[in-house]
């Protein structure tokens, strides 16, 4: 995947999440987004971090949760809903939505993915649709499967996906499992609103392994 191609295709998730939120009013910042515990605000504040993050940052984070990364991204989450507003929040979001910078680890596609996935976090809950481009949302699809962070692999094992609107399939397990490729996003990133919409005997194998937490 070209760098610049993935930054584009980021800037416009950003802005068009910034647009999103904007459209919210005060109750559904209050709500309960996919991520287990985790609101909308809060979400939105994680996604404000993504451009902010230094070495330092993620080193006392990580001290200081333990060395649990779900807890760590959720505190450092929780700590700067707390500080900043919705419309802070927002404008964070457009400041730095071109911005190359990147979480310390991460992969070029790591911010998209978070924006694409993030995006239906915050959108389902509140009974909203959100789009999931194309060539992005197989971009992220690749990446994720291909990555040792999400733990897409072990999730898998033994099941093929089959996306139904894009040409896109990985796997070569004995049990399928079909749906469009906004929904397997979410199926191999942990989320089990993904599953909603798969089909086949690879989703009761998927239901087996996705736990309640997601994030």
């Amino acid at each position: 995947m070209d760098r610049e191609q993935a930054l584009e295709w980021t800037k416009a998730e950003r802005l068009g999440i910034a647009d999103f939120l904007e459209e919210l009013d005060a109750d559904d910042w209050g709500r309960d987004s996919l991520c287990t515990g985790w609101t909308v605000r809060d979400v939105a504040a994680h996604l404000t971090l993504s451009t902010r993050t230094t070495l330092l940052d993620l080193l006392k984070g990580a001290i200081g949760a333990r060395f649990d990364w779900e807890r760590m991204e959720y505190d450092k989450a929780r700590e700067r809903a707390a500080r900043h507003t919705p419309a802070e929040l927002v404008a964070q979001i457009r400041e730095t939505a071109g911005s190359p910078r990147r979480a310390p680890l991460s992969a070029p596609l790591d911010p998209l993915t978070d924006f694409l996935v993030h995006g239906q976090d915050i959108a389902r809950p509140l009974g909203r649709a959100r789009t999931m481009p194309g060539p992005q949302t197989v971009a992220a699809l690749d990446h994720v499967v291909a990555s040792p962070f999400y733990g897409a692999k072990k999730r898998l094992r033994g099941v093929r996906l089959v996306a139904t609107d894009a040409d896109w399939s990985t796997g070569a397990g004995p049990a399928e499992a079909r749906g469009p490729a906004g929904d397997l996003l979410l199926v191999v990133t942990g989320r089990r609103a993904g599953l909603a919409a798969v089909t086949g005997a690879g989703a009761e194998r998927l239901a087996e392994r996705l736990g309640e937490r997601s994030s």
